[in-house]
């Protein structure tokens, strides 16, 4: 899978597409959820963006300080369903990681991740931040890493 990082006037009508569709596939249909996740914060945030064989299958999107929450910020984190036995949802938050690095150094980085996926994002060296709550109906927590 290769790894590039592009800002929204950088991507190709193709790449917003298969971004769009896969977000869809994941969050709206696979986890049954009617939530408007074309929010108009796409235009702010940088794009992480897994490519296999010329399709989009993984995929994350980045805030910088303030511009989402108080400190950068990654959401929208997916891989498509049938590429997850290959680890790439390690392999782009790894690289996400490393963008924020690159980008905004010395910062906070702020998450607000599905319960269920608490594990995955310790791993990372994420620590849970308050008590669980709902948005759209999903479980979450925010999580920080420093």
């Amino acid at each position: 899978m290769e790894i590039v990082t592009k800002k929204f006037d950088e991507l190709s009508k193709t790449e917003l597409y298969q971004i769009l569709q896969m977000r869809s596939e994941v969050f709206v249909v696979e986890q049954n959820c009617a939530y408007q996740d074309v929010d108009g914060k796409d235009e702010k945030a940088l794009h992480v963006i897994g490519i296999k064989n010329g399709k989009v299958v993984a995929y994350t999107r980045v805030f910088g300080p303030g511009d989402y929450f108080k400190n950068t910020s990654i959401g929208r984190v997916v891989v498509a369903k049938d590429e997850r036995k290959y680890g790439y949802g390690k392999v782009i938050m790894q690289a996400t990681l490393e963008e924020i690095g690159t980008r905004f150094p010395e910062n906070t980085i702020e998450i607000s991740a599905q319960t269920y996926l608490l594990k995955f994002y310790n791993e990372l060296g994420f620590v849970t931040q308050g008590n669980e709550y709902l948005e759209d109906g999903i479980p979450h927590v925010r999580m920080v890493k420093k």
